[in-house]
């Protein structure tokens, strides 16, 4: 009994840990500033197959560095149907930074990622072919915040996705 009290005591201080360090996001392309982004494009309705658009599509010339948008571990970094080549980090309050569409992919599952590293160069992979080069950059809670739900085409799926637009620093 004493070792399940200090296993839950642990893990709870781990959970704990994870939403105290600060995340304090910047820009993750590089040179880029709010004049490369749709200011209203998150959540924009219709969106393709993904019905609607889940973050933001951040448009630079192809090759352009893509630095994390903030310290986290690497979970995944490679190839998908729908996003192409992709780099998904956990990072500070348990959220994933999901890159997608990029051309190169300069990181690997399991590594950590600081602000300062490449984690990929821009493109246009998978269902961005024939796209502007851009990164799509979304923002995902794995902690659902029920109160971000409402009637908008997939609204229930507000309580997973943050706005990126909102933490975005040049």
């Amino acid at each position: 009994m004493k070792k399940r009290k200090k296993m839950l005591a642990c893990l709870l201080s781990i959970l704990l840990i994870g939403f105290l360090i600060p995340q304090n996001l910047k820009m993750p392309v590089k040179g880029a500033s709010k004049s490369d982004y749709h200011p209203e494009s998150f959540w924009f309705y219709p969106w393709g197959k993904s019905v609607t658009h889940k973050g933001v599509d951040i448009f630079a010339k192809k090759g352009t560095e893509i630095n994390s948008s903030t310290h986290g571990l690497v979970l995944y970094a490679g190839e998908i149907s729908m996003g192409g080549k992709v780099v998904l980090i956990l990072g500070p309050k348990w959220r994933l930074h999901y890159y997608a569409h990029l051309d190169e992919i300069k990181s690997s599952s399991l590594s950590f990622a600081t602000k300062n590293t490449t984690i990929g160069t821009v493109g246009s992979s998978r269902n961005a072919v024939g796209k502007s080069p851009h990164l799509h950059y979304s923002i995902l809670t794995m902690i659902p915040y029920i109160w971000k739900i409402d009637s908008d085409k997939q609204g229930w799926k507000k309580m997973f996705y943050l706005n990126p637009i909102d933490y975005l620093k040049e």
